[in-house]
């Protein structure tokens, strides 16, 4: 059972598709086929059932598809460990973080990587924070760089780095910005522009909301901090904005109220062997949250 051929059969499993999972490895989607009919002859077992377009799992694809994930993980482990043992920092990083913080945090701590370790090559892959935990878990990433989970899967190191402090805004000719607005319930009965329902500063947000007994009608969302800026820059509903994303688009209102935070920080598995490439970006991460110790409050 070749390590190719269980690639191709967990990316077309997770995919649902022979020809994104042909575009996800780079191969074609006769080559792709190929390789899962040769793992269907090596288990003695048809791995997928193909009704029309559809393709579902069968039980044995289903019993395979946990195992396959934990070999290929083994596997490059296995390859990682090796490879630390020339003490150089080279090969592939596959990391996740979020638009947001590939924006706003990484460019710097990027930059020198990059000019420390040009033997490196970096895979990075903008996805949501809830995805970047799923891909970590998974083993699909080795690396996430995210807003992190107020409950994580205690199989996951997590770390924090930075704190956005998110501040209540509106647009400066909304009703909310020609009055004091000093506490929660007078937010209520306003709509709200959140970012998505499974993410985590949405359950931050929410999370304060409730606790006080109140509600929140949560008009229109997105997963994009900057399309959810233009949202309310425009009108269309107040919402909560990191510091670093304040401009004179918008107009900040001053709450009695404990500031709501979101840490951001970094994750890995706890059972996988991290790269040297990898061991380089978190001391670098070290590096920042030392940092911000430092900095005046």
């Amino acid at each position: 059972m070749d390590t190719q051929s269980l690639k191709a059969f967990v990316s077309v499993a997770q995919s649902g598709s022979f020809s994104q999972a042909a575009e996800q490895l780079h191969l074609t989607q006769p080559a792709v086929s190929k390789r899962i009919a040769t793992l269907e002859t090596q288990v003695g077992s048809r791995l997928f059932d193909r009704i029309g377009r559809t393709i579902s799992l069968t039980e044995a694809g289903r019993t395979l598809l946990p195992r396959a994930r934990q070999i290929l993980v083994m596997f490059d482990d296995t390859q990682r460990a090796l490879s630390n043992l020339n003490g150089g920092v080279q090969g592939n990083l596959v990391l996740a973080t979020s638009h947001h913080i590939g924006l706003h945090r990484l460019p710097p701590l990027l930059k020198t990587f990059t000019r420390h370790h040009p033997g490196v090559k970096l895979d990075m892959r903008f996805l949501d924070s809830e995805k970047a935990y799923s891909g970590v878990l998974s083993g699909d990433l080795e690396l996430g760089i995210v807003t992190l989970a107020p409950h994580p899967d205690p199989s996951l190191v997590i770390e924090p780095v930075w704190v956005d402090q998110l501040r209540f805004v509106c647009a400066p000719d909304h009703p909310l910005a020609h009055r004091p607005v000093t506490h929660l319930s007078e937010l209520a009965p306003f709509d709200a522009v959140l970012p998505g329902e499974l993410t985590f500063t949405r359950g931050i947000v929410m999370q304060s909301f409730a606790r006080e007994g109140l509600t929140v009608n949560v008009a229109m969302s997105t997963n994009y901090l900057e399309t959810l800026k233009m949202m309310v820059s425009i009108g269309l509903g107040w919402s909560v904005m990191p510091e670093s994303m304040i401009t004179d688009e918008l107009h900040v209102m001053t709450l009695d109220h404990p500031p709501i935070e979101r840490p951001l920080g970094y994750l890995f598995h706890r059972h996988r062997t991290l790269s040297n490439a990898a061991r380089a970006m978190i001391e670098l991460l070290e590096q920042a949250k030392a940092q911000q110790r430092t900095l005046p409050a």
